[in-house]
């Protein structure tokens, strides 16, 4: 009989053999954000992550300095090796780190169209490689969005992603957590009809960048929307909050929870970790991924 953890306010039932999630993300050292917030996620909601690293962040918990794409056919490499190997559950994409990537990504993709995919863009780093950036961001949109399960993106991103002008975001909101509900700006409305309208099946459309004393994320489907919750707004700045929502969401998902379900778990998940966020740094704070495991997890969110 499998076990049962009680990872945030709702029980999981851990199975004997973890479910297996793909995560294609970039290195982080930090361990705030990329890669390494996705397997301790993965790993403390009872997942078994296979990383595919897409790129090398030269970053510190105050910012990111350079970023160093890794070469595609390595890629291609690492990524079909394990598929030809372990069956997945679910495939976690983040920063992808070039056009090239974002393409060869698409590709294996396609050959598993019946496997949940949950992407976050983090094109927070996107910046960093200019005109590249840009492509990289409109291949996205056009490669991988039609393919997705559910995309997990703020307005900034959101509105990149759609190609539609952003009126209200504060570019300076890397994995922040903050803000009231914008899902009423017509802005966010185009841009959220173009996205479904081009085949993601549903956008959990987060509070970042946002001012106010709550947190509001709002899941959309092409019916309209599904779910807001709201969350108080926690103080001070933290690294990998997107990242650790959209692991999180993932996780739940491979353990076969309902959409709608596996959103609101994940935002309790990811809630509980910024609420015990640690200080490793000189920089942002980074989330508590294991709070559960250190007698924290039976707290009231």
């Amino acid at each position: 009989m499998p076990s049962v953890v009680h990872f945030s306010l709702m029980p999981i039932a851990i199975p004997e053999t973890p479910p297996c999630v793909m995560c294609l993300s970039a290195g982080d050292a930090t361990a705030g954000g990329g890669l390494a917030a996705d397997i301790l996620t993965l790993a403390s909601m009872g997942c078994h992550p296979l990383p595919v690293q897409t790129a090398a962040l030269v970053r510190d918990t105050r910012g990111i300095e350079e970023v160093w794409p890794v070469e595609p056919e390595l890629l291609s490499m690492q990524a079909r090796a394990v598929l030809e190997d372990v069956p997945v559950a679910a495939f976690k994409l983040g920063f992808c780190g070039s056009v090239e990537n974002v393409a060869l990504i698409a590709e294996i993709l396609s050959d598993y169209p019946e496997v949940p995919l949950v992407v976050e863009p983090a094109l927070y780093a996107a910046v960093l490689l200019g005109e590249a950036g840009e492509e990289m961001v409109a291949a996205l949109a056009g490669l991988i969005l039609p393919q997705t399960t559910l995309l997990v993106a703020d307005r900034h991103e959101l509105c990149r992603l759609a190609g539609v002008v952003d009126s209200g975001a504060d570019e300076d909101a890397e994995d922040e957590e903050g803000g009231e509900a914008v899902a009423d700006d017509p802005g966010i409305d185009e841009a959220l009809a173009r996205l479904l309208g081009s085949g993601t099946e549903s956008i959990l459309l987060t509070g970042g960048g946002e001012h106010g004393p709550q947190v509001v994320n709002t899941l959309f489907g092409h019916d309209g929307m599904i779910r807001a919750d709201a969350w108080p707004r926690l103080p001070g700045r933290h690294l990998g909050a997107g990242a650790t929502l959209a692991a999180a969401a993932v996780a739940a998902i491979a353990h076969g929870m309902a959409l709608p379900e596996a959103v609101r778990e994940a935002q309790e998940f990811t809630q509980q970790a910024l609420r015990h966020a640690y200080q490793a740094g000189m920089g942002r704070a980074l989330p508590d991924r294991f709070f559960w495991a250190r007698g924290k997890g039976d707290e009231d969110v």
